[in-house]
């Protein structure tokens, strides 16, 4: 699925799993957690498989139910 050339720079795109990953959606944020993307081996650029980005849409539209819910903590910066 990966190992083509990044868009940004003359690295490869390699896959990683990353421990977690948050995506911000029009109808809020998911993580989610263990997930395979593709990363830039020079650039470090994130590259995101059309069906990552499908069950995000699931998630964030409930059609799927999340495995648990977290509180984030919000503050003004001064």
């Amino acid at each position: 699925m990966y190992g083509y050339k990044c868009e940004y720079c003359d690295g490869t795109v390699q896959e990683q799993v990353v421990e977690r990953e948050a995506f911000k959606h029009r109808d809020g944020f998911v993580i989610l957690e263990h997930v395979p993307v593709g990363v830039c081996d020079k650039c470090g650029y994130r590259y995101y498989h059309s069906s990552l980005l499908h069950r995000i849409e699931e998630i964030c539209t409930k059609r799927e139910v999340p495995e648990r819910m977290e509180l984030v903590p919000v503050a003004a910066f001064a």
